[in-house]
């Protein structure tokens, strides 16, 4: 049993150190992200608040029913009926009751919640997927920061190495005589300063990487990388399409101006909502209730041996002779309360019908309400206008910032074959004595910076031309790299 725990640590502790040492590719950091950011938990809780919102505009068109049960003590002094004595008695009784309502007319206000429950259920996806897309945007961005520095790190420890192969090269022609010693030190230097930039370097990556892994919400820095991904400038379905195309693909695809256009049409119906106060409200209701107690019963009975009483009822007027009459000759009887069932059975009653409401007056608060909606209708037809103006700025911007990428990619490609044709030429004159070491290590600057801004313009294309992807309406999960 001792071995069988120690083994499964271990098999744990392995696959904790693998989930740690992991390294992540795009689609993995992108699950991520939309997996564990706030923002997109916040989002999706809206998502429900607005399921039950909707679940309410549903409700509002079904009956209501209702019950009450209630059960009381009084105690006091009483005259108790039967013989007229006053005394402190305790007495207890219940009551039930059933009701149920519907509204049969409300000026179509239920019909006008529920669809604005369902717009702001659009809308609140809408507003999901506009988040999920922004963050798969930014990790894309992150990442690909992190192949830049890593690209310019190897582009420095390549560049170094070939120093270090020309330093011994160097040294044998210093001592063969055909070159001077100064230029053995000058390559040093120039070897001293690829270090230096290499450590720079590192630097770099370590820092890019860390500020992915903050985007990702992932705490474990140290163990936080990459995968090695090759990444290159693919022809993208853009390619041949006008700036109009994008735009108008834009308006349909693009969350900011369906987000705006259902904070309109909720607008709108808020305004009808408002409006549905001018009419009368009709309401249907039904109630049942019935009632018990425990008090005895008072009964009157006749004497059976005396059953009837020689009672003056009057006098007659003229002469003020008596006037009499036999009456039952009966007494007061106190019995004990009828079971409850039977007492619930015979004190039950009903009521139903119809009733209707309608405002006549209350201090303009109804007109109002309506202009105010009528103002918020406005305001949001400005926002949906200014959210297109907005869209179709920023994808001029996209378009252009995308295609002066792209000339400055094709631009950084033919500057690097013409430094790296300079500089095997240098390399080869400063290997048989025709050129200096400065010369030589200038030529290799050059050469360097220029594989460095390849690597720059190509990963700043191909985020930009991501970007005009989504504008197109390519969505985030779907941007092929």
């Amino acid at each position: 049993m001792k071995k069988f725990v120690i083994m499964c640590l271990f098999l744990t502790t392995g696959l904790t150190l693998t989930a740690q040492n992991k390294n992540w590719t795009l689609q993995e950091c992108v699950a991520y992200a939309i997996e564990n950011n706030i923002s997109v938990k916040q989002s999706e809780l809206e998502i429900e608040n607005s399921d039950i919102s909707k679940s309410d505009a549903i409700g509002n068109f079904l009956p209501s029913l209702n019950g009450s049960a209630g059960n009381s003590w009084n105690t006091g002094l009483t005259q108790d009926v039967t013989t007229g004595v006053l005394r402190n008695i305790t007495s207890r009784s219940s009551s039930y009751n059933l009701s149920a309502g519907v509204t049969v007319f409300g000026g179509l206000r239920n019909h006008r919640e529920l669809q604005k429950a369902k717009m702001l259920q659009l809308s609140s996806q809408y507003n999901l997927s506009k988040i999920k897309d922004d963050i798969a945007l930014f990790v894309a961005n992150g990442y690909l920061q992190v192949l830049l520095t890593k690209a310019n790190l190897q582009v420095a420890i390549e560049q170094n190495k070939v120093t270090e192969e020309q330093i011994l090269r160097t040294q044998k022609l210093v001592d063969a005589g055909v070159l001077p010693a100064g230029d053995l030190l000058e390559i040093k230097a120039v070897s001293a300063q690829e270090k230096q930039t290499i450590v720079n370097s590192e630097s770099n990556v370590r820092i890019s990487l860390v500020s992915l892994a903050q985007l990702l919400l992932i705490k474990d820095y140290e163990n936080f990388d990459i995968a090695e991904q090759e990444f290159s400038v693919i022809l993208s379905e853009l390619t041949g399409k006008s700036v109009d195309e994008v735009i108008n693909s834009a308006k349909v695809n693009r969350y900011e101006v369906k987000i705006a256009e259902q904070n309109m049409s909720v607008a709108h119906t808020d305004l009808e909502i408002s409006k549905s106060i001018y009419w009368p409200t009709i309401n249907a209701f039904f109630n049942y209730n019935t009632r018990e107690t425990d008090i005895p019963r008072i009964s009157s009975i006749i004497d059976s041996n005396n059953p009837t009483i020689t009672s003056q009822i009057g006098y007659v007027g003229a002469t003020g002779e008596a006037v009499l009459s036999e009456i039952p000759n009966t007494s007061l009887l106190e019995n004990s309360a009828k079971p409850f069932g039977e007492q619930l059975s015979e004190n039950d009653g009903i009521s139903y019908g119809l009733n209707m409401s309608m405002p006549i007056f209350n201090g303009f608060s109804t007109r109002n309400n309506v202009k105010r909606n009528l103002v918020n209708v406005k305001r949001n037809e400005y926002q949906l206008e200014q959210a297109k103006l907005d869209l179709e700025s920023s994808v001029y911007q996209a378009f252009v910032d995308a295609e002066g990428a792209k000339k400055s990619y094709d631009a950084a490609l033919a500057s690097f074959e013409s430094q790296e044709l300079a500089y095997e030429y240098a390399q080869t004159r400063f290997d048989v004595g025709l050129t200096n070491s400065f010369e030589f290590s200038q030529s290799k600057l050059r050469y360097s910076q220029s594989n460095i801004e390849v690597n720059r313009s190509k990963y700043d294309y191909i985020f930009k031309l991501k970007v005009l992807e989504l504008f197109f309406g390519i969505p985030a999960t779907e941007l092929k790299f």
